[in-house]
């Protein structure tokens, strides 16, 4: 079992930027992907951003394309997601998550294995 814990959410201006954090609670030598997503209210879950453990392949929604980057540590078992030119639009609670092998597009909430208990991003105008 993994537990996954997001931190560095909250209250920005629009054109300001935000650096969240999730740290796993043991190694990620058997993590294959990470991945962020978001929720703003009455929306469904969706996709930002995703990283492949092994060789850090990234993957991002267009909307965030250019604005946000998606990393990690292996040493501290973190992954990053730094979001710059945050707009209004961005507002959500942010999800890390993690999947344990390939089971498809990095895109889909059901290839991962492991939730965060979420961040809240609010971007004001």
């Amino acid at each position: 079992q993994v537990q996954l814990v997001e931190s560095g959410g909250g209250l920005v201006q629009a054109g300001g930027s935000l650096r969240l954090s999730c740290a796993a609670s043991r190694r990620t030598f058997s993590i294959y992907a990470m991945g962020w997503f978001r929720q703003a209210p009455g929306e469904e879950r969706e996709f930002v951003a995703a990283i492949r453990w092994g060789d850090r392949t990234t993957y991002y929604t267009d909307s965030v394309e250019g604005r946000f980057t998606i990393s990690r540590d292996n040493a501290k078992n973190t992954v990053y997601l730094q979001m710059n030119s945050l707009k209004p639009e961005d507002t959500a609670v942010y999800y890390c998550a993690a999947g344990r092998y390939y089971r498809g597009p990095y895109n889909l909430r059901d290839v991962y294995d492991y939730w965060g208990q979420g961040t809240q991003v609010t971007v004001s105008s």
